[in-house]
């Protein structure tokens, strides 16, 4: 079993940043996927950026170059640090993990992100 507790949503202008958190605990295998996929209303999930135990990093086309993914040095907390947000980035956003070379996820609760003037 792996807990994920995610934070840092809120609502931003345009053009504004915002930096999400998810610390998760339980036990570990030695290689495992973090990171956040995202829905917004009306549309389909999206992976949004993951990373593997390796910092091995992979990012969706559209928030390529605006957003970035890391960890602490544990690596047990991901970090989505979010720049040049815009309203298509609305959405709610959920931590991930899922230990390789298993199919099964962990989700988080989900965190309201808003981008709006």
């Amino acid at each position: 079993q792996v807990q994920l507790v995610e934070s840092g949503g809120g609502l931003v202008q345009p053009g504004g940043s915002l930096r999400l958190s998810c610390a998760a605990s339980g036990n570990f295998f030695s290689w495992y996927i973090m990171g956040w996929y995202r829905q917004a209303p009306g549309k389909q999930r999206e992976l949004v950026a993951i990373i593997t135990t390796d910092d091995t990093t992979n990012y969706a086309d559209s928030v390529k170059g605006r957003f970035t993914i890391s960890t602490d040095n544990a690596k047990n907390t991901v970090y989505l640090q979010m720049n040049d947000l815009k309203p298509d980035d609305t959405a709610v956003y959920y931590c991930y993990f899922r230990r390789l070379p298993t199919v099964l996820p962990y989700w988080g609760q989900g965190t309201q992100v808003t981008v709006s003037s």
